[in-house]
């Protein structure tokens, strides 16, 4: 933990996103999660109370907009005007995991740029500063007009593929954009890259073929990206690869998000392990023995007091 700076002006809050990943972040910085209620009107719609004055005080919430993320989306918006209505000194919003970052371009003609919405609803909420973790598409921090810190979980990851000392490593991308990623990993287990080249259909989860491209013979593969949502990638990249000659397949991401039906799709594909972090909350039903979670939490408050320390976020992970 970095040096510490007066945290009796720090307030830290959480709505119902990720609770446990809240409570630990709270627990490494060495201060109590702020009191607030969040209750639902008959019909529905969101009522939350501050419990607590947080006049003049430097405020950090924390809130995934996973599933069900519309939900998720409104408390975290409301709980933002509540804080800025309460006077707080400023709103970092911790958002471990930022859905909607796949929707951050126009793929076809009359398509929103959904991303670039949020960004918006986020700043006229009064957002002073979002912290994040390996948002889906990078150029999502330049559709803000406020900070925006990205956290990465290679160093995490990688971590976790030494301890284990598997041999003949090779790191595979999913696709041509996740070339930078695999790389990142790659360099810190000294191992080649590989790609994926999977061919799609016009369902944006659908994928019809997959080709390997790289040497993967007799090696342990491991896929990387950003998220698992259905889990068709990697499940279908992992057969690919076993056809190809791995001797075995892993796949790590920093989200798992995990919809239907990834699971049961992980619990019948030849691979390993997949790794995921707590970006967000799993239930009872998205659990498996091939699913390994890492947590975040230490990551994250490290990035929290260096925001409130005016440190560097960037040395905390190495530039890719």
């Amino acid at each position: 933990m970095s040096s510490m700076r007066d945290l009796s002006k720090m307030k830290l809050f959480t709505l119902n996103s990720n609770i446990p990943l809240a409570e630990e972040i709270a627990n490494h910085i060495g201060v109590e999660l702020g009191d607030c209620s969040i209750k639902r009107f008959s019909d529905g719609e969101v009522q939350i109370s501050i419990e607590e004055t947080i006049r003049g005080f430097d405020t950090y919430l924390i809130q995934s907009t996973s599933e069900p993320g519309n939900e998720y989306l409104m408390e975290l918006l409301i709980m933002i005007d509540a804080l800025k209505r309460a006077s707080a000194k400023t709103i970092n919003v911790v958002i471990p995991y930022y859905g909607y970052s796949r929707q951050d371009r126009k793929a076809r003609a009359r398509e929103p740029i959904t991303a670039k919405l949020i960004a918006n609803l986020l700043e006229a909420a009064g957002a002073t500063r979002v912290l994040s973790v390996d948002i889906h598409a990078s150029q999502v921090q330049g559709f803000f007009n406020i900070p925006v810190d990205q956290l990465k979980t290679n160093a995490l990851l990688s971590d976790y593929f030494i301890n284990k000392q598997l041999d003949e490593i090779v790191v595979v991308a999913p696709e041509n954009a996740g070339t930078a990623r695999a790389r990142g990993l790659a360099d810190r287990l000294n191992a080649p890259i590989a790609f994926l080249d999977k061919q799609r259909s016009s369902d944006p989860n659908a994928v019809q073929g997959v080709h390997v491209i790289g040497d993967i013979e007799g090696k342990t593969a491991i896929i990387i990206d950003d998220m698992i949502d259905t889990a068709r990638t990697v499940t279908s990249g992992s057969l690919a690869l076993m056809k190809n000659g791995a001797k075995e397949v892993y796949a790590c991401c920093s989200h798992g998000v995990l919809s239907e039906p990834a699971v049961e799709r992980i619990r019948q594909s030849p691979l390993k392990e997949v790794i995921i972090t707590n970006s967000i909350y799993q239930s009872e039903g998205k659990k498996d023995d091939k699913i390994i979670s890492l947590s975040i939490g230490p990551l994250l408050a490290e990035g929290i007091m260096r925001v409130h320390n005016n440190e560097s976020i960037s040395t905390l992970f190495d530039e890719e």
